[in-house]
Formats: C-alpha cells, sequence, structure tokens
C-alpha cells in the first residue's frame, strides 16, 4: 500500500512503525473471510482491509478521529484471526492498537461512554477494587433492570450463586494457600516458574492458578506466584499511559524474582494475557532503560500449557472418561500460535478431544468487548455455542477467563479451564463447574 506521511510524521516512531505496517497491505482481502465483524455484518469498513484504509486516513492526514471511525475501530475484537490469513505479514496489531491510542487522545466520546469506560479500566485491573464491585453488583442484582442499561451489563461478571458470590472472599488467598502446600525444597535442577496471578482471573477463578501450581509442581518446577495485572484491559482501551504503568509494576515485580533467584519461564494462565505480556519487548521499545528487560521478560513468557507440555505430566491418576470439545481461544491460536499444546496434554490425561466449528471464528469475550459491543458480542456469542451443542461433548475446555465467562449457558456443556480438567486427571479437585 503506498502512503504518504511527511518525514516531519515519521519521526513519530509509532507513525513510523504504522507506515511500514500500512506499507506490507496489499489489498488482496484474504482477512475478510476470517474477520467476525464482516462475517457477520458484511461491511468492508468493519473488517481489517477496511479498517486499514480509514487508519491510515486518518493517520496521513494527521486528523482527530471522526464518530464513523471510532464505531468502526471499536467494533474491531482485536481477535487476530486476520493475522493468521494474512499472506503478506500485515502485523494489523499493532496498527490498531495505535489506532485506539489516537481515538483516545483525540475523540471525545459520549459521556455515558467515557463512563463505563474509566469504570473498566479503574476497577478491572485491580483485584482487590474489581472484588468489591463484584459484591456490591450481587447485591444490585435484584435492581438490575432499574439500573442504567450500560451498567446493568457489568453485572454479567457477578457469580449467579451466593456459593460463588462467597468464593470472592476467601479468608486467604488461594494462591497463597497453593503455594505453602508446595513449599517443600524442589530438586536442585528443577527449572523455576513465575505464574502471574493477573486481575479478573484471580478473582472470578482463583482455582484455575491453584491448578496451574499444582501441575506445574507435579511436572518438577520450583513455583512462584507473581501478583499483578498485565496491562491488557487498558492497553485495549487505548489507555496507553495507564497501559505502561501497569505494565512496569509487573516488569519490575517479575525483575526482582528473576534477579533473586533466578526465573526459567513465566507462566500466564489467560492466554489474553499472555498475547499482551509477550508483546512487553515493542510496547517499551522506546525506553531506554526499560527495553532489554522488558525484551527479556516476554521471551521467557509461555502459556501454562507449553510449559506443561515442555517439562511433561506424570501418569494420570483417574481416567474421568469425559469428551471434551476444545475451545482454542482467538488470542491463543491467533495471538500466541499455540495450537498442540493444549489438545496434546488434554488427550494424555486420558479426555476424548473434539474440534468445534469455525474454530478461528472469536467468541465475542475480546476482554472487555462483550461489555463494551453487547449485541455483536452476544451474536458471536449465539453462533460459537451453537457450534458447541453440535461438537456434543460432555464439557468445553478453554484457555482463557474470557471466554470462560462469554460461553457459559445453562443449555451448553460446562466450560472449564484446561488446567482444571488436567489437574482432576492428575489427583486434584474435580472441577466445581461440572456439578453446576
Amino acid at each position: 500500500m503506498q502512503t504518504k506521511f511527511t518525514e516531519k510524521q515519521l519521526e513519530n516512531p509509532d507513525v513510523a512503525e504504522s507506515e511500514r505496517i500500512l506499507r506490507k497491505c496489499v489489498h488482496c482481502g484474504f482477512c475478510t473471510a476470517t474477520c467476525p465483524t464482516y462475517v457477520l455484518l458484511g461491511d468492508e469498513l468493519d473488517s481489517p482491509r477496511g479498517r486499514i484504509y480509514l487508519i491510515k486516513d486518518m493517520l496521513e492526514n494527521d486528523r482527530p478521529a471522526t464518530a464513523d471511525v471510532v464505531q468502526h475501530i471499536d467494533r474491531c475484537l482485536s481477535c487476530l484471526a486476520c493475522m493468521t490469513t494474512c499472506p503478506s505479514g500485515v502485523h494489523y496489531q499493532h496498527l490498531i492498537d495505535h489506532a485506539r491510542v489516537h481515538v483516545e487522545r483525540t475523540y471525545s466520546r459520549p459521556w455515558d461512554e467515557r463512563a463505563i469506560r474509566a469504570l473498566l479500566a479503574a476497577v478491572l485491573p485491580y483485584p482487590s477494587r474489581f472484588r468489591l464491585a463484584m459484591r456490591l453488583g450481587a447485591a444490585m442484582r435484584p435492581a438490575a433492570h432499574l439500573l442504567p442499561k450500560r451498567l446493568g451489563r457489568l453485572l454479567a461478571f457477578v457469580p449467579s450463586s451466593q456459593k460463588g458470590v462467597r468464593a470472592l472472599f476467601p479468608r486467604r488467598n488461594s494462591s497463597e494457600r497453593v503455594l505453602t502446600s508446595f513449599s517443600s525444597a524442589p530438586a536442585p535442577s528443577s527449572p523455576r516458574v513465575a505464574v502471574l496471578s493477573g486481575c479478573v482471573e484471580s478473582v472470578l477463578a482463583p482455582q484455575v492458578h491453584a491448578a496451574a501450581v499444582r501441575l506445574l509442581s507435579l511436572a518438577g518446577a520450583e513455583v512462584v506466584s507473581v501478583p499483578g495485572c498485565c496491562g491488557a484491559i487498558v492497553h485495549h482501551l487505548g489507555r496507553e499511559d495507564a497501559n505502561r504503568r501497569i505494565a512496569r509494576t509487573l516488569l519490575a515485580r517479575v525483575r526482582a524474582e528473576a534477579e533473586g533467584h533466578g526465573l526459567d519461564a513465566i507462566a500466564v494462565t489467560a492466554s489474553g494475557c499472555g498475547t499482551h505480556a509477550k508483546d512487553y519487548g515493542y510496547l517499551f521499545r522506546g525506553d531506554a532503560e526499560l527495553a532489554a528487560p522488558a525484551a527479556a521478560l516476554a521471551a521467557r513468557v509461555c502459556d501454562i500449557t507449553e510449559i506443561l507440555d515442555r517439562l511433561g505430566l506424570p501418569e494420570p491418576t483417574i481416567r474421568p472418561g469425559l469428551t471434551v470439545a476444545y475451545h482454542s481461544a482467538c488470542s491463543m491460536q491467533h495471538g500466541q500460535k499455540v495450537e498442540r499444546p493444549p489438545r496434546e496434554l488434554l488427550t494424555r490425561a486420558g479426555f476424548v478431544v473434539k474440534e468445534i466449528a469455525e474454530g478461528h471464528l472469536c467468541c465475542g469475550s475480546a476482554g472487555t468487548y462483550n461489555l463494551l459491543q453487547p449485541e455483536l458480542a452476544e451474536r458471536l456469542r449465539e453462533r460459537k455455542l451453537g457450534h458447541i451443542r453440535q461438537a456434543g461433548a460432555d464439557v468445553v475446555a478453554t484457555g482463557n477467563i474470557g471466554c470462560i465467562t462469554q460461553l457459559r449457558a445453562a443449555s451448553s456443556p460446562p466450560v472449564v479451564h484446561t488446567v482444571e480438567l488436567l489437574d482432576w486427571a492428575l489427583g486434584g479437585p474435580r472441577p466445581s463447574a461440572l456439578d453446576s
């Protein structure tokens, strides 16, 4: 694609990078076939190719984002299916990220949009705030119909049972309990692995972190838990300053562990977080102090299934005998290109693994997308659930908390994190979702 940026514009490293990305696009349109919003809406401007034209025009002319451009950029899920399909290597991820930052800096949204986006940014990355918000949400559930529509959508996160609400307030952090129970001295040659506890998952599904720690310990690793959000949530909201601030804090904590006792790998149990953390080298590329440490951290980040596959797990102690429909989250298959490990681990653990039709299409979760674009997210959810039902499996396995929350439905199989099923097969607790 021919571009017409000025030399002055190209002095901005972000603009220069976007210009390099734009020049790789050859207008072939292969991306439209795998873009969820184009599949649903059939509008060229709601395809990667269409958005690329809009972004190019906006950046080249150095103009503020307009309402029409914002609408089409907001509809992008950042599922990155287009990057899997693109034969020219267009790094759409970094281009749409730059566009979101430009939108955030130049466009004044309606007050209700500003309010909900500010609320999400102020609450979700912070487990203590999010846990309190869930408690308040549970109390407000009976009056949900009286709330403003956008605020009422946030109640989708709130557990539906009192047992689930009580679980939001454990007496002690569940990851601390698990680490205590696996605190025996490891073998001298054991790899040392940090497990990121994250933000939303640590509140909604702390059992995932617990299962990951148990599995890594069984695989012979020395395990340490590192708390904190990776910054992905605010990153996708276009809040780049907040993203760097949050990421810088996590980077400092991981560096302290690495410099203190050494780290061989950094395990992430939420694939959306893994995709973002693996991109820290790019995020801090212009920071003279943090560029090298961020790149080193990113190189060690792995999805939990990548590490377990590499280390190897013992033979299963039980044979659940269940058929599992594996849902590969977009951030797993398109963002991280992790395909084989989760499927093979499940198979070796005794599960019969089935594929889901249209597995390349997003389920509609996409971080906060299901809250900010609920109509499109619901259409994608129902499309995905239809294929899940057709698979005829006993349970759905996936590696991303957003997908788990999005796909839970009374008329469909339970949705469980992959490590919970593996943990169960190796002697851990039966996943509670199987009994609900």
